[in-house]
């Protein structure tokens, strides 16, 4: 069989299996997994407040056994040597959880691991942060992120509200409960001070612990604290936190910032079952998710408008008809989920932002840029069936405008976010978190978008700009960096694609660069794969075996720049249509999507789905005449 028929073979077996993964409300849900944090943080908050759900706590532990390594680690990616924190947060959750002794020899090799990995003294600000919260871990003296923050005008620099939304969200609570000092003693009474390595912390933990300890049974009853609550700045954070809580009960509709939220509350005085936790406790478990290998998972932020929007555009970039009923539903479903409105949180007063969509469907105040591209995507084609959605997909690319920064980029949440004296703030990750500046992958596959379906191009000055601007950021080696996936690859196939979506030549010196580049960093395989490292590194490290998304990225870009089928491209998509069938290998599973550096990173599992169908449809639709 030639290849250019087995590439529409293959187009036909993923369509029809992607159409079958549909919802009846038209929605494609598809996990959103990622390490053990969410898991960790849902066993301690379930074993401390809501027996009642006995049964989802041993779900959640029996799958962290299940993942743990051979050598007592849990990992965040294959290739990781160990990832202290996440083992640490795993072993705790079950410790206090009661699901392991900690004579169990699972519990057994994971200390061992972190000890010999420095102890909990090495772990993540944010997981000193949990163990803080549930009295295993002492507050700082001095809280690096001090209270009075929430109370500084917009216009001053390190103000609160010149941080990104996802910092804003996940920092109120932190500032509560980092002022306040709050801990919320386990009923276990476990201690995992013989996870320290040196005596000092070990004092320390012990006497913070008995002190805090003491003062839980004087007041038992958290609304004891309530006299905090005449502090103003106090009053200010929590309505803050109010006024962000979703539709489903949940903080901005992150399950980790959902944590803080609930500790806060209770550290000012709300009670477990008072409606708004509850509510929050409802979301939680909305976000509950049976992964593939028969588990449970917590998702920190459920993908569904990302994931419908990518699955509908790529089905019809195969060929289906915007006309067809899988797509028509599927744009129904989008198009109740545009925003608008969003809330200015600095004065508290509605900004008629209107046209964008956010990344979860519970998601009705926090539209971001690539999310709302990928929906019009999907609706472009919809819109010659029904012109009355016309208006929707006009005020979605005037959104896209207007989150235009002046620098000529686009970032995903925020417009003219810089980092700016965040040396103040000694936190882990602070820049990766508290500012969002312009991405290499959300401008290029905004410009891609911007050619591809409005057909603007270089004649166009916001083109023009987004253009200088990526080209200004292109690595010495020919690369661009992916802020929102690894890393390298992906940010180099956004940059590449969007390029020559809007007009730049395949000749161009850029383009050229960039393809040579990508052609070095082909695996002995054929294929390509880069390993989660690389962001942390801030250059190029392969993973140890090609992936099947990162395969389909780079063949997308070779096929953006050549006019017909070199050997690489013919060789990789005869691997990609291989590949494609090992549903259960690690070049499927190996994480490809990234959220802090060197601490989340994110199994999209509707990426395996997604990324070959839409570049083996891109390689019908350029080849089919050679």
């Amino acid at each position: 069989m030639e290849l250019l028929e087995k590439v529409q073979a293959e187009i036909n077996r993923y369509m029809t299996r992607i159409q079958s993964e549909q919802q009846e409300d038209g929605s494609w849900r598809y996990d959103f997994e990622t390490g053990p944090m969410t898991d960790a943080s849902m066993m301690i908050l379930i074993s401390s407040l809501y027996p009642e759900e006995q049964e989802l706590l041993s779900q959640l532990a029996h799958r962290l056994v299940q993942n743990q390594a051979d050598g007592g680690e849990w990992k965040q990616y294959d290739d990781d040597d160990g990832h202290l924190s996440s083992t640490i947060e795993a072993y705790t959750a079950l410790l206090l959880s009661g699901y392991l002794e900690r004579d169990a020899p699972p519990m057994i090799r994971a200390k061992d691991y972190i000890l010999r990995s420095g102890g909990i003294e090495k772990a993540h600000v944010s997981t000193k942060f949990m163990l803080a919260l549930n009295d295993l871990y002492p507050w700082p003296a001095y809280y690096p992120m001090p209270l009075f923050l929430i109370h500084l005008p917009k216009w001053i620099p390190f103000s609160f509200y010149r941080w990104s939304s996802y910092a804003r969200t996940h920092f109120a609570p932190s500032l509560i409960l980092g002022h306040l000092k709050f801990s919320l003693p386990h009923p276990s009474g476990a201690d995992i001070s013989h996870l320290y390595t040196t005596s000092k912390y070990k004092k320390l933990h012990h006497q913070s612990h008995g002190r805090r300890r003491s003062a839980i049974k004087r007041n038992r009853n958290p609304s004891g604290l309530q006299g905090k609550r005449s502090n103003h700045s106090i009053q200010k954070a929590e309505s803050f936190i109010l006024e962000n809580i979703e539709g489903d009960g949940t903080l901005y509709s992150y399950a980790s910032a959902t944590f803080f939220m609930i500790y806060a509350l209770l550290a000012i005085g709300y009670q477990p079952d008072s409606p708004v936790i509850s509510h929050a406790m409802k979301g939680l478990l909305s976000f509950v998710t049976k992964t593939d290998d028969g588990g449970m998972h917590i998702q920190n932020s459920p993908s569904t408008v990302w994931d419908t929007a990518l699955a509908s555009y790529t089905l019809q970039e195969a060929g289906l008809s915007a006309g067809d009923d899988t797509v028509q539903r599927a744009a129904a479903y989008l198009l109740s989920l545009q925003h608008t409105e969003k809330k200015d949180q600095a004065e508290g007063s509605l900004l008629r932002m209107t046209g964008g969509w956010g990344f979860s469907e519970s998601n009705k105040a926090n539209p971001d840029v690539d999310d709302t591209q990928a929906v019009l995507r999907a609706l472009t084609r919809y819109t010659s069936y029904h012109a009355d959605s016309l208006e929707s997909w006009r005020k979605g690319v005037q959104h896209l405008f207007r989150r235009q920064n002046d620098d000529g980029g686009w970032a995903a949440f925020e417009r003219n976010s810089t980092f700016f004296m965040t040396r103040l703030f000694a936190v882990e990750n602070f820049e990766d978190t508290a500012f969002d500046p312009s991405a290499a992958d959300v401008t290029g596959r905004t410009l891609e978008f911007l050619g591809s379906h409005v057909k603007l191009t270089t004649n166009h000055p916001r083109v023009q700009a987004g253009v200088r601007w990526l080209l200004d950021r292109q690595q010495r080696d020919g690369s661009w960096y992916g802020r929102w996936g690894v890393s390298y690859l992906y940010g180099t196939w956004a940059a590449v694609t969007g390029l020559r979506a809007v007009g730049l030549s395949s000749k161009h010196p850029a383009i050229q660069q960039a393809a040579d580049w990508l052609l070095r960093m082909r695996q002995p395989d054929g294929g390509w794969g880069e390993s989660c490292k690389s962001d942390v590194a801030k250059t190029y490290i392969a993973a140890p075996y090609s992936t099947v998304v990162h395969t389909a990225w780079a063949l997308d870009l070779l096929i953006a720049v050549h006019d017909t089928p070199v050997k690489e491209i013919k060789e990789a998509t005869s691997l990609l249509i291989d590949w494609n069938r090992e549903e259960a290998s690690k070049r499927v599973t190996y994480p490809t999507g990234a959220g802090l550096p060197g601490h989340f990173y994110i199994q999209y599992h509707s990426y395996p789905r997604i990324w070959p169908l839409l570049t083996l449809s891109h390689y019908e639709q350029k080849y089919k005449g050679c």
